[in-house]
């Protein structure tokens, strides 16, 4: 198993990852090349599907610098959902990708969710009763509100990129299910479903096979592999969602074990051997990623980007990252837990659970003269932290038992915040010993695809390996619940603000234009 080398790709919202691996599922090599995403107003978040392309030839050479691609004897792909992309008949992009944070369909979500036919309603069961602006169906119907899909197509941003390096179009039963309303133990799609909500033949516009993840899509093409320089012939296995794939890479796949993907936003997911219904989270999920095995997901939209926000308003310009991490490491210890008085509400692209609530913004509370960049930096990680509990809570709601936290992601860099998401939750969070587990676990589907391993877990509790424990410091548990139980308060007594508000803005846009 040593000698066999796997390549896994992951297609992230700010750029695009690979990695390396042998067999037992260690790193050897890894690139990353970032590509722009583009916030035309508050509504709009776009990318041009040829950046991923280009972001992933560069990652590639890159790497064949220090090693012989033709050695890669299998890949798997990941990518952010739904980041969805309209093409013509040959599947070239005619438009940019919407990204999955984009908030365009906000009538066509609220459409959708207003439908009271039972079809409806029924299909809805199996996605926390909802749809979600940033879903596959939502987009589509906005697509197709406002296009005409003749000859058209319409892929996710995975879709796409295996099909650049396969010529095949295939769709992932992962990113189907969660994304799309699949429903494989009510023989995936329904036609019905569709009709009822103004998509009727949508899925002539959808690819046309479905694949479990670890199912072959196809292989390099000559084309691709002059392009790339990867071997002509290489086979290629599905992926799925990247947060998704996440599970597979941190080795939380067991029921109980919350896998928590930070990145961008924060995805929170548990598998369950029954489905269990609970409005406020999405799903159940039938099956996405293994058989039989029930899917529930929580998460939080704004999250790794408010840190963004945070350095690019007090630090613009910096290239000095590590230290500017470490001068803020010392100066929060130097904060007690709270903030001083301080809080804000995280939902500044929205919320996703459990309040679903596409109009939800951020706010800073309590704020006064005597604070600084510094409060407000630990307020942002309590805050997520806050919301991280919340979704917690909103498990535990359905009598799901969370017994630890496995974290994995870009966030597991930052010590101090996972300590904080620690004490606030109450839980022990694991970080496994690769922290980009989305280039890992495409890498475990395609040690499975090739046949390294029998099943799609056995490779996966093989070649993971934990690295660190972040356990709870109780001294901080009244103060961090009286945090949590003001930041309840300020979500109900905000949110029908934060809606006002905005929909004042886009009257106001309209009035304007």
């Amino acid at each position: 198993m040593v000698h066999k080398h796997l390549l896994g790709i992951d297609l992230g919202t700010q750029s695009v990852k690979i990695g390396i691996y042998n067999g037992k599922g260690n790193l050897l090599l890894k690139e990353s090349v970032s590509y722009p995403t583009h916030h035309n107003n508050r509504s709009l978040s776009e990318q041009n599907a040829e950046d991923w392309w280009n972001a992933l030839i560069k990652a590639l050479r890159r790497a064949n610098d220090n090693f012989d691609l033709s050695l890669i004897e299998g890949i798997s792909v990941c990518a952010t959902s739904s980041t969805v992309l309209m093409t013509d008949q040959n599947y070239q992009p005619i438009i940019p990708a919407q990204c999955w944070m984009d908030q365009r369909a906000v009538a066509e979500e609220e459409e959708i969710n207003n439908n009271a036919s039972s079809i409806v309603k029924n299909r809805l069961l199996y996605s926390g009763q909802k749809t979600s602006i940033e879903w596959m169906t939502t987009k589509s119907l906005w697509l197709k509100n406002n296009y005409d899909l003749t000859d058209k197509f319409i892929l996710e941003q995975l879709d796409w990129i295996n099909f650049k390096l396969t010529g095949e179009v295939a769709a992932s039963q992962c990113n189907a299910t969660c994304k799309w309303n699949y429903v494989n133990h009510q023989n995936g799609f329904s036609e019905e479903f569709f009709n009822e909500i103004g998509l009727e033949g949508i899925t002539k516009h959808w690819p046309n096979r479905i694949l479990k993840v670890g199912e072959l899509v196809g292989k390099i093409t000559e084309a691709a592999a002059e392009e790339i320089g990867l071997k002509t012939g290489t086979p290629v296995f599905q992926g799925g969602i990247d947060a998704h794939i996440g599970m597979i890479g941190s080795g939380s796949l067991e029921p109980g074990h919350l896998s928590m993907i930070m990145g961008t936003s924060f995805v929170h997911l548990m598998h369950h051997k029954e489905p269990i219904f609970n409005d406020a989270l999405w799903g159940p999920y039938d099956s996405p990623l293994i058989e039989n095995h029930w899917l529930l997901e929580g998460g939080q939209l704004s999250c790794g980007s408010l840190i963004s926000w945070f350095l690019n308003e007090f630090y613009e310009g910096s290239t000095e990252v590590d230290k500017i991490y470490l001068e803020l490491d010392e100066k929060i210890k130097e904060i007690d837990a709270g903030s001083e008085g301080l809080i804000i509400l995280d939902s500044w692209k929205g919320n996703r659970t459990p309040y679903k609530n596409p109009y939800a913004s951020g706010a800073f509370i309590g704020l006064t003269l005597s604070h600084s960049k510094f409060h407000i930096y630990r307020a942002i990680l309590e805050s997520i932290a806050y919301g991280t509990k919340n979704v917690i809570e909103t498990f535990k709601c359905s009598s799901i038992p969370v017994k630890k936290i496995v974290a994995g992601g870009g966030g597991t860099k930052n010590a101090a915040w996972m300590q904080i998401i620690s004490d606030v939750t109450g839980l022990p969070i694991f970080v496994p010993k690769d922290q980009e587990i989305g280039t890992k676990g495409t890498a475990i589907i395609a040690a499975y695809g090739i046949g390294l391993y029998s099943s799609i877990k056995e490779a996966s509790d093989q070649m993971v390996e934990m690295q660190q424990v972040f356990e709870p410091d109780g001294k901080y548990k009244e103060k961090y619940d009286n945090g949590f139980q003001t930041y309840l308060e300020l979500n109900k007594l905000l949110f029908p603000i934060m809606k006002k508000l905005n929909k004042g803005k886009e009257e106001l846009h309209e009035l304007c234009t």
